[in-house]
């Protein structure tokens, strides 16, 4: 959707390779900041999550704005 690696997410959020891959996995839980520089990272890259007081919960592209 992003054409995003991993490893680009990583370098983006500022968090380890390994650790993306431990949340992934399940052998860890992200701490609530981690979680907050995954998404800032995510939306950074177009990513725009929809709440569930917005009618559903998910993630969809970011229109571009022209």
């Amino acid at each position: 959707m992003l054409n995003m690696r991993r490893k680009d997410l990583a370098v983006a959020a500022s968090v380890g390779h390994s650790t993306l891959s431990d949340f992934e996995t399940g052998k860890r839980n992200p701490h609530p900041r981690t979680l907050a520089a995954i998404r800032s990272a995510l939306e950074g890259a177009g990513a725009e999550f929809i709440e569930r007081e917005s009618g559903g919960v998910g993630v969809t592209l970011r229109p571009e704005v022209e």
